[in-house]
């Protein structure tokens, strides 16, 4: 019984302090978008504003084109999603149910393109989109994700494997054909899954910085990381705004995250990822 209560006490202190490592840094964050220029470069350090500066959220969206920046995020970012679920489930389902030659051989190189670094294939990218006319517009950013990426295929082949053949036989005998077979019966029961594949696209391309920086030269397409980075210097001798700022792009993603919370963990779980 008392080594019971023990182990119970060790665990219940190991996540209290797993979650004060993974708060803190947000807590900290927040105070200090509320802070006045010097208490934010105060030494010692003031952990906690006095007065509040509520007004820092308010001046950030007036003195940025932050309106703007969030709306391409947003152009780019739902696009992307869009694209992602589409072709990474299509491309998912001939590897899990379709009959081809090569098949294993080609979803093998299909994973092997997981371990190329993304830095690698930026030049490439960049000769493709300038000979495309493409380059400084919000394009490159989101069509690639209608190439179907090796992660969301490899997530939605392991969903689609997991369905049990009757369902596929029974669809056959009814007269669906393979893209009916996929629309309808496979598609359906991998909600889990498909939740779990937005937030992971959405999370990523919200947060992109490293192509919006190569193929973006214009201001008014910049996204929202970029056109963040981009105010550094107007904000000068302000810079607890540059906080505000950040914590104000983390917010999409929150809700995301939120709205999808039930089917992430589920998608996560039948998946593996951990």
């Amino acid at each position: 019984m008392k080594l019971n209560r023990f182990r119970k006490s060790v665990g219940y202190a190991v996540i209290i302090f797993s979650s004060l490592i993974m708060i803190l840094p947000f807590l900290t964050t927040l105070f200090n978008s509320l802070k006045t220029y010097a208490q934010y470069t105060a030494f010692p350090p003031k952990w906690i504003p006095r007065p509040i500066q509520w007004s820092n959220y308010l001046e950030v969206w007036k003195l940025g084109a932050f309106e703007q920046y969030t709306i391409n995020s947003v152009i780019v970012t739902v696009l992307s999603v869009c694209g992602a679920l589409i072709s990474c489930s299509m491309v998912a389902f001939a590897f899990a149910r379709l009959r081809f030659p090569f098949k294993n051989t080609l979803f093998m190189i299909v994973l092997g393109t997981m371990m190329i670094p993304p830095v690698v294939l930026i030049i490439p990218q960049f000769v493709i989109f300038k000979s495309l006319y493409m380059l400084d517009t919000l394009t490159p950013l989101w069509i690639i994700e209608w190439l179907a990426q090796p992660f969301g295929i490899f997530l939605m082949r392991q969903a689609f494997l997991m369905i049990p053949k009757d369902y596929e036989e029974s669809a056959k005998l009814d007269g669906c054909n393979p893209f009916q077979i996929y629309w309808k019966i496979f598609l359906p029961m991998c909600k889990p899954t498909f939740a779990t594949l937005a937030v992971f696209t959405f999370m990523t391309k919200w947060n992109e910085i490293l192509s919006p920086a190569i193929f973006l030269t214009s201001k008014e397409n910049f996204t929202l990381p970029i056109g963040i980075l981009s105010m550094a210097g107007q904000w000068s001798g302000n810079e607890q705004y540059m906080v505000a700022a950040a914590l104000m792009s983390l917010i999409p993603i929150l809700l995301v995250f939120l709205f999808a919370e039930k089917y992430f963990v589920q998608g996560t779980n039948s998946s593996g990822i951990k």
